[in-house]
Order: C-alpha cells, then sequence, then structure tokens
C-alpha cells in the first residue's frame, strides 16, 4: 500500500479501507522503471524514451525562423539556432543534406526549414535534425548573392590583380544607366565641370525592375561593340535593396568584367554595396565621385603640362649648355694633345735630321774639306789614277762649286 493510502486509511478508515484491486495496483506501479528508486531508469533509457516520444509525437514539419550561431563542421555537417522573439531551438544538418542544399546559411538570414523534431540522446538535448532549408525575403536575396560571389571567384573576377589602372587623361567616358535618373545628371554636371572637352556617352538601361539586368548586359555590350569609350561607368542613384537587385545579378557582373575597357561601379549610396562593385576595376560611394574619378580637371591638367614644357625647355638648354661645354672641353683636349704629338714628331725629326746631317758629305764640306767629281755632276774622283795631265775636273766645296784643271 502507499504511502499516502495508509495514511488516508488510518485517518477515515471506513472510506479508505483497502481492497484487492487497489494493493494489485499499487504492486505493479512499483514494478515500473523509475517509479520507485530500486526501479530507477538509467539515464540512456530516458534519453531514448524521450527521442521516441517527440519523434512520434511530432512528423516532419517546416519551422520559420531567424539563423544564429551558425558553424560548419570539417565532416561536412552544420549546427546552427533558429530562433524568433520568444524562443530558439538547435538545428543540425547531417552532411548528406547539406550537400543538397544550394546555400549555407548566415547569422541573421530568415529562412524555413523542414525537419524533424528529435533529442539527442547523448546530451540529452532536444535538436531540430534539418533536411531541407530555403531562404525568404532578405535572406534569399543573400544566399543568392553568396552563391553569385563563390562563381565570380571561382573564375577569378573578384581577384585584385585583375584590377585595371583607369586612363589619366580619357577622351570619352560611357555611362550605362537611366537616361533619366538623377545620376545621370550629376555625372555630366560633374565630368563637364571637371573637363569641358570631354566627350561623355549616355547609354540608356533599365536600372531596376523587370527586365532591367537584360538591359544593362544589353547596353554593355553595345559599349564594347562600338569601341570609342576609354572608361565606362554603370551605376544609379539611391534606393531600397530591391532596388539595387539588378547590380547583384550574375550575367551583369560578369558582362561588366568583360568589358574591353577600365570600369568603374557607381550603385547606391556609400553604404550600398553591390556585386558590380566588387567586379568593377574601382568602386566609386556615389555617381558623382565616379565622374570625378573618370575625369581630370582639365585646367589643373594644362597647368600641370605648362609646367613641365617650362621644365623641358629648361633641360634642354641645361643639356645645350653642358654639351657645348663637354665639346669645347674636348676640344682643347684634342689640341693639347695635337700639339704635344707635333712637337714629339719635330723632336723625332730634329734628331733623325742631325743624324743625317753628321752623316751628310755636306757637313764634311763644312769642316774644310773638297770633293773632286767628274764635271756635270758625274760620279766622285776619289783617286789619283782617276786624273789625267789637263783633264778637267769639278771640285765641290761648302759653299758651291770650282771648275779646275789638271796640270801635267
Amino acid at each position: 500500500m502507499s504511502t499516502f493510502r495508509r495514511r488516508a486509511a488510518s485517518a477515515v478508515p471506513d472510506l479508505f479501507a483497502p481492497d484487492a484491486a487497489a494493493i494489485a495496483a499499487d504492486a505493479l506501479y512499483e514494478r515500473v522503471p523509475g517509479a520507485t528508486a530500486a526501479t530507477a531508469a538509467s539515464v540512456s533509457s530516458v534519453t531514448r524514451t524521450a527521442k521516441d516520444l517527440l519523434e512520434g509525437a511530432f512528423l516532419p514539419l517546416w519551422v520559420r525562423g531567424e539563423v544564429t550561431d551558425f558553424k560548419a563542421h570539417r565532416n561536412g555537417q552544420w549546427y546552427f539556432c533558429l530562433r524568433d522573439e520568444a524562443s530558439q531551438m538547435r538545428c543540425v544538418v547531417w552532411s548528406k543534406e547539406a550537400a543538397r542544399i544550394a546555400t549555407p546559411p548566415v547569422d541573421g538570414m530568415q529562412v524555413t526549414a523542414r525537419g524533424q523534431l528529435t533529442v539527442y540522446p547523448n546530451r540529452g538535448e532536444m535538436q531540430f535534425v534539418v533536411t531541407a532549408l530555403d531562404a525568404v525575403g532578405q535572406g534569399r536575396r543573400r544566399a543568392v548573392v553568396e552563391r553569385t560571389l563563390r562563381a565570380l571567384e571561382r573564375d577569378g573576377l573578384l581577384a585584385p590583380e585583375r584590377k585595371r589602372p583607369l586612363p589619366a587623361f580619357p577622351r570619352c567616358v560611357a555611362v550605362v544607366t537611366s537616361p533619366d535618373g538623377a545620376a545621370v545628371r550629376d555625372i555630366i554636371a560633374v565630368a563637364r565641370r571637371r573637363s569641358p572637352s570631354i566627350e561623355i556617352v549616355v547609354v540608356g538601361a533599365r536600372v531596376q525592375g523587370e527586365g532591367a539586368p537584360e538591359t544593362l548586359c544589353q547596353a554593355l555590350a553595345a559599349v564594347d561593340r562600338w569601341g570609342q569609350a576609354d572608361v565606362v561607368i554603370i551605376g544609379r542613384g539611391g534606393g531600397g535593396h530591391d532596388d539595387l537587385w539588378a547590380f547583384d545579378d550574375e550575367g551583369v557582373a560578369r558582362a561588366l568584367a568583360g568589358c574591353a575597357v577600365p570600369t568603374i561601379s557607381a550603385v547606391g549610396h556609400e553604404v550600398d554595396l553591390s556585386v558590380c562593385d566588387l567586379v568593377a576595376d574601382l568602386r566609386a560611394p556615389t555617381p558623382s565621385a565616379a565622374a570625378e574619378a573618370a575625369t581630370p580637371i582639365e585646367a589643373e591638367a594644362r597647368e600641370r603640362l605648362a609646367l613641365l614644357g617650362e621644365a623641358l625647355r629648361d633641360g634642354v638648354r641645361e643639356r645645350l649648355r653642358r654639351a657645348q661645354n663637354d665639346l669645347a672641353r674636348a676640344a682643347r683636349t684634342a689640341r693639347a694633345a695635337a700639339l704635344r704629338v707635333g712637337e714629339r714628331r719635330t723632336a723625332r725629326l730634329t734628331a733623325a735630321a742631325g743624324r743625317l746631317n753628321a752623316l751628310s758629305p755636306l757637313a764634311t764640306l763644312g769642316r774644310g774639306y773638297a770633293v773632286a767629281r767628274v764635271p756635270g755632276g758625274g760620279p766622285p774622283l776619289t783617286s789619283v789614277d782617276q786624273f789625267e795631265p789637263g783633264g778637267r775636273f769639278d771640285l765641290l766645296l761648302r759653299d758651291g762649286t770650282v771648275r779646275a784643271r789638271t796640270e801635267p
């Protein structure tokens, strides 16, 4: 008999007298696991029983909530919480189901998740095993953007090294935007103020609503076919997230990345960031800033050009002066070298002349000697036997010739 029954029977024995059925029920209850300390159930049996009861009570269902504490495990499983204003529950996506979900969720994303409510026996915690996941509202857009960015990154279109510098002095700027929007008026006003001579070509396109991505792609293709623009500006003025959706389109981003000339993206306000901003060679916070980046201040450029011209003239003059000095110095050096060469040659010639003079017969004549020779410049007479009595001969002296005759 239970304690309560015994106490009640002792207080009012007529009303609570035990009977056989009650005694049998008490005996059966005491044999149920967990009914008494003697039949205490194990933790594992309790969690397994709770798992079976919870899965039996709830069929697979869809749940809406905000994703928090998302973690992707290295084994491919995802863990996160779904919460609303009042409650939250733990969720798990097994690797097999995660591979079938196109985009993993991120914190703050609103989603609808289909799964089975169960208990994780090892920890005794209730969790929601998710088999399907779908983003809603801005979460859907964010998921699409994340998928687009992954595709563009895989193809190298987000790499910083592919960014091209803008031309310093463009002659023509193509503007892809709505021809009726405030953005095009701001771009034209800023560009004309900075560079009055620059050519601005507006290529009209829809920037929001149905068909906007297609018309943006067509406008970019037209600019490429034309081939006269030096830089392309694509963008629009401010708006809500839905208004800027066309500039997150993967097709528009790829068309922008494929432009043959450098590109500037100026979508919305400074706080807005679109996929086109990440693909373009330069991201401008506003359309006016895009015009400033694309066009130099012409007056400043002319002033710099004039200063460069003066510097060039001064440089040429200085170079000519140095060249003249170098030429004069080279002439002096050459003249001095020629004089030294002449002096050396004169000295050698004088020495040779002295040696020749010492060996010359004329030098011998100068010392008082005379040379007899056949008249009329004949050979010298060097022997007595060559003189005939009464014969004529020339006597060559230092300062002339004397005609002479031999006495018999």
